[in-house]
Order: C-alpha cells, then structure tokens, then sequence
C-alpha cells in the first residue's frame, strides 16, 4: 500500500506485504514525507544478494506505477 497526498505530492504512507519486517519498517519511515520521484531516484535498482531485485527496488517500481496514474 502506498499513499500519496494528492495536494502536496509527498508520500504519507507505505506498507509492505512481504520482505524483511524490520527493514520494510524502516523503509516505510525513511520515505514517509519524501517526494516520489527522489525515492524512486535513490531506491531503483537496488539488489538483495544475488536476486535481481530487493524490497526497496520494488517500491520504486511501485511508486513509478503511482505516480504514472
């Protein structure tokens, strides 16, 4: 779930459905207030390990789907 305030463009809210907690937690505060195109500009391509992705590369794929709306 991501909310975004449709009058200032900042994001209010994010929660996760899977990932590590603590760091999906954490994510979900450090973003909370930001614009986002510079969340999408730090977290993108992000990697976990070995796998192609990670939980913050998935919520710049989630926020570059919201903000295309």
């Amino acid at each position: 779930m991501i909310d975004v305030d449709d009058a200032t463009g900042l994001i209010n809210a994010v929660q996760f459905a899977g990932g590590c907690a603590g760091n999906t937690i954490g994510i979900a505060q450090l973003v909370r207030g930001q614009k986002p195109e510079d969340v999408i500009s730090r977290l993108e391509g992000i990697k976990c390990g070995m796998k192609p992705t990670s939980c913050p590369d998935q919520l710049a794929q989630a926020l570059k789907q919201v903000i295309a709306k």
